[in-house]
């Protein structure tokens, strides 16, 4: 038996939980259908936030952290127009494969995503 199959009963380490954390905040930056929206959107080409404001529907404020949020994980990157930022995704061909695949899980998984009672009971990671 190997030393992983061994600890497969185990609590991960501090050192496997840590590796984790980036998985963690990348998938963070997904749970949120606006993000996705942004996400979606974006595949489009580069946009402005007052572009995205119109799209969603939202406040600039809130635009803006959600791009902050997919800028920190480095799924977004932005570049200087004037005084306009544009945005644009940083791995388009990851962003689409990632989208593709949760797509995919979801017609396999069906309604079974929507009733994690972790989500019905509000818990998050942060």
């Amino acid at each position: 038996m190997t030393m992983q199959a061994e600890r497969s009963h185990e609590l991960p380490t501090i050192a496997e939980a840590e590796a984790l954390t980036s998985a963690a905040a990348l998938f963070h930056s997904l749970g949120d259908p606006s993000r996705l929206v942004i996400l979606q959107h974006l595949q489009l080409g580069e946009h402005r936030v007052v572009d995205l404001v119109k799209h969603l529907g939202l406040s600039q404020s809130t635009v803006s952290k959600h791009l902050a949020c997919l800028k920190d994980t480095g799924m977004v990157v932005s570049r200087a127009e004037g005084r306009a930022s544009m945005y644009s995704l940083a791995h388009p061909d990851a962003v689409v494969a990632i989208l593709a695949a949760a797509e995919k899980v979801l017609a396999l998984t069906g309604d079974a995503v929507r009733l994690c009672p972790m989500h019905h009971e509000g818990i998050t990671a942060d």
